[in-house]
């Protein structure tokens, strides 16, 4: 019974000290809504992690994954590319939503910023260890933002998008990449990995392309079952690829 009730105190206190809230930012008068979650104790400085949603918006499944970053100790924040906090429940709604935030890059690249210096104004932020990570959507979004010259230290795209009329230059594309990619998926055509390969060399990127056999869009998502047979789309979740991605971004986020 000690036992147990040491243990159960440990984890209250871990659960505690984890920093968790919502915050409302100004992007070009119109409000954003992202989410902030800290793992750093009381005087420490921890890298960050910024984390863009898929198309469906700022949703609790990238709160879920900023709170998973905190649980490793990092500080991660959460961010609203849509403004207002606006989610979509169907892919005609989502895909508006992408497309309309996309188009018009320099504000998409100004609510980036925005979110990045909020980030980076924290006390308990390693302002020199920061990285971005994006999912479907999101993934497209990172990668932009790398190839615009937005100075990162680390850039992961979970099956994101590849295409870009933004090539990455080797003056000014500054973090390592990550892709993680689904090889059943049939929304990232092979001609474009291999595009995306041959600009990542021509710019002399430092990246890593895995290419999980099997695995189909949205594959972290446990959602993704559910939305692939409600809206006839090419989505599933894959535990494997899951884990295994995850496990692959923690440990290049452990050597920022």
């Amino acid at each position: 019974m000690r036992v147990l009730t040491l243990c159960l105190f440990a984890l209250l206190t871990a659960c505690a000290g984890m920093e968790k809230k919502s915050i409302n930012y100004d992007v070009e008068g119109q409000n954003h809504e992202g989410f902030i979650a800290s793992g750093a104790k009381e005087g420490e400085k921890k890298p960050g992690v910024l984390i863009v949603h898929e198309w469906w918006g700022h949703n609790d499944y990238a709160k879920k994954r900023a709170k998973m970053l905190a649980k490793q100790g990092y500080v991660a924040m959460s961010i609203d590319m849509y403004g207002d906090g606006k989610t979509a429940s169907h892919p005609k709604t989502a895909g508006k939503f992408a497309q309309k935030a996309m188009g018009d890059f320099p504000l998409a690249k100004k609510r980036f910023e925005k979110a990045l210096e909020i980030l980076k104004s924290r006390d308990d932020l390693d302002t020199d260890k920061i990285a971005a990570i994006g999912y479907c959507f999101g993934g497209g979004v990172v990668l932009n933002m790398a190839r615009s010259g937005v100075d990162l230290d680390l850039v992961a795209s979970f099956h994101g998008s590849l295409d870009s009329q933004i090539k990455a230059d080797k003056k000014t594309f500054k973090p390592k990449v990550l892709v993680f990619n689904g090889a059943d998926d049939p929304m990232v055509k092979k001609e474009s990995i291999n595009s995306f390969k041959k600009e990542m060399k021509t710019a002399k990127v430092d990246y890593e392309f895995f290419n999980y056999e099997g695995a189909k869009h949205g594959f972290t998502n446990k959602m993704a079952d559910k939305k692939g047979k409600k809206f006839d789309l090419p989505l599933a979740y894959d535990k494997k690829a899951d884990k295994d991605s995850w496990e692959k971004l923690l440990a290049e986020l452990n050597t920022l």
